[in-house]
């Protein structure tokens, strides 16, 4: 359940310690003051805490293209702008001699706006779109006539995503038109309200703003949902199928069976985005995988799934069995029961597991689904697509690896290939969505967008790799990214040191540690320094460097390389 504006605003007063700290300049050409207090309460909510420059409205243009305003001094981490539809409107009603390239011109303007904060600063970008106003001056003709202010505002917004935000990987859009879609603009926008104080969203929909816009950043922070764990009877399909059968239980186009079915196209859709997708259900595991194998109206398919758990073993004991094969933080995942019992059972045991209170009728699973916003993200790549058959694949290497009683003989068998490369416009997609889902092998916690990776790229003081790795089982793609900075004449600095943790116990720290160690010797160095940053989800790595052999000097780990013996692995260089 979504606060209130007011519960918010206590949210602020009632801080723990301990929250993650972001600077966020906050820029408006209307009041903004309600905005900011919601959106440092839903930060609380998000484990953030945000320290915010709000700008006086109005003064957009002068803060980001003055290089000595104060927003440059504040240096934040993100820029949100918000510009409103009625002040669009306004600039309209001036520019009749120019109407036709009114889009362009706004799109042009704000280009200029992000070029200006990125040549200056290393901040992102949160852009809110812009809400339809029908000011009624053609009716539904509007659509036809280019001059028409419904015309250009649609065009507007469709540059703005196509593109500013498609060519640019460090702007980001708020998607209001979409919030005022599904809550409607009487909702959204109080005409006295604006009128009397030049506030343009109404107070019961600036909690749904600043959870939108704060999704954006956490995604960007590397607090996202990867994982969907379902249920399956009335669930997944309508009715029991041990009780019911196959015939009877209820998906396809006819009555509530077509719920269910567009409930399934849509967790269909997340996976292929790379959302993993679970199944937990108390079942016999013949009957629970039955739909999947034989019934014509399924969607989703066995292959989409890469943990199948069907026992009669209670829930949250099972969802453990599924994070154990994952391996990925229990904050990441989403659990789907229709049955308050079981989603009781499971918030009581697993608090950090996300469970929505699903509503009771299956014909409101998706809007209600859709409003909660869950899966959020700041990246995609063609990797994401693959990411079921790899979490499918690790379940066996799991499985495998018990028939043995020596892990090298293990390691050994698995003919495991890495391919190490510095990084390119390839990997970049990836290496970049790599360092926002990694939270708990990561040394430091540093964060890049692709605008971020390209920048190291070019950088003469940085050397950059990107490790695979591949074996008998399968194509794990890119796992591992390192970031070396050019300290001194003799010391190399390990700025990011990130590993999918699918990939563990296979010997890829020491290969890695190999690699940067004849990277350092082949360019002269004496000495890599490595720093450990705890984070509230890395603790995994805490003794990292003190396992591989570096030496605590005043807080930082130091290796020096006339000592250091290559480790032996068994994995081979491409």
């Amino acid at each position: 359940m979504m606060k209130t504006f007011t519960e918010l605003k206590k949210n602020i007063n009632k801080k723990p310690d301990g929250l993650k700290k972001i600077k966020v300049a906050l820029l408006g050409d209307t009041a903004t003051q309600f905005l900011n207090m919601a959106l440092k309460g839903c930060a609380v909510d998000g484990g953030f805490d945000l320290e915010v420059f709000e700008a006086d409205f109005g003064q957009i243009s002068r803060q980001i293209l003055d290089p000595t305003s104060e927003y440059y001094e504040f240096n934040a981490d993100y820029t949100i702008i918000f510009e409103s539809s009625h002040k669009l409107l306004s600039q309209y009603y001036k520019s009749y001699n120019s109407q036709l390239t009114f889009a362009e011109s706004k799109i042009n303007y704000i280009e200029e706006l992000y070029e200006t904060i990125q040549n200056r600063t290393k901040s992102k970008v949160i852009y809110c779109n812009f809400p339809g106003i029908d000011n009624q001056v053609f009716g539904n003709f509007a659509n036809k006539v280019e001059s028409s202010f419904v015309f250009q505002l649609n065009k507007l917004n469709y540059l703005l995503s196509s593109q500013v935000a498609f060519n640019r990987s460090n702007f980001f859009i708020a998607d209001l038109v979409s919030l005022q879609n599904k809550w409607g603009r009487n909702f959204m926008f109080s005409p006295n309200i604006y009128v009397n104080t030049e506030m343009v969203l109404s107070l019961d929909a600036l909690p749904i703003v600043a959870h939108h816009i704060l999704s954006i950043i956490a995604s960007i922070e590397g607090k996202f949902k990867k994982c969907v764990i379902l249920d399956l009877d009335n669930t997944t399909w309508g009715g029991i199928i041990g009780d019911d059968g196959l015939e009877k239980i209820q998906i396809g186009s006819l009555g509530i069976g077509k719920a269910f079915t567009e409930f399934q196209h849509w967790i269909k859709s997340l996976q292929k985005r790379g959302v993993i997708l679970a199944v937990c259900s108390k079942n016999d595991e013949d009957k629970a995988k039955e739909p999947f194998e034989k019934h014509p109206d399924m969607v989703i398919k066995l292959d989409d799934i890469a943990v199948f758990v069907a026992n009669w073993e209670n829930k949250a004991d099972n969802i453990r069995k599924i994070q154990s094969i994952l391996n990925i933080g229990y904050d990441s995942m989403v659990f789907l029961d229709d049955n308050p019992f079981e989603r009781n059972l499971v918030r009581e045991n697993l608090p950090e597991v996300c469970v929505p209170e699903l509503p009771e009728d299956p014909a409101e699973y998706l809007e209600y689904l859709y409003s909660l916003n869950l899966f959020e993200t700041a990246s995609f790549s063609e990797n994401d697509a693959e990411r079921t058959k790899q979490y499918q694949v690790e379940a066996k290497r799991a499985i495998e690896l018990e028939s043995f009683t020596n892990v090298e003989d293990f390691l050994k068998s698995m003919k495991m290939v890495s391919d190490v490369q510095s990084f390119n416009n390839f990997s970049k997609p990836r290496v970049s969505q790599l360092t926002q889902r990694s939270n708990q092998f990561n040394l430091r916690t540093v964060r890049y967008t692709e605008q971020d990776v390209e920048n190291l790229m070019t950088s003469d003081n940085h050397h950059t790799i990107s490790f695979t790795l591949e074996d008998k089982y399968g194509d794990n793609g890119l796992i591992c990214v390192i970031v070396l900075e050019k300290k001194d004449p003799e010391s190399l600095f390990i700025d990011t040191w990130l590993m999918s943790c699918r990939v563990l116990k296979r010997g890829m720290e020491d290969f890695t540690l190999n690699t940067i160690v004849e990277i350092a010797k082949k360019n002269g160095y004496k000495y890599v320094i490595g720093e450990y940053i705890p984070s509230a989800k890395n603790q995994m790595v805490k003794d990292h460097y003190e396992r591989l052999g570096f030496e605590n000097q005043d807080g930082k780990w130091l290796l020096n390389l006339d000592d250091y013996q290559n480790k032996e692995v068994y994995i081979v260089n491409k």
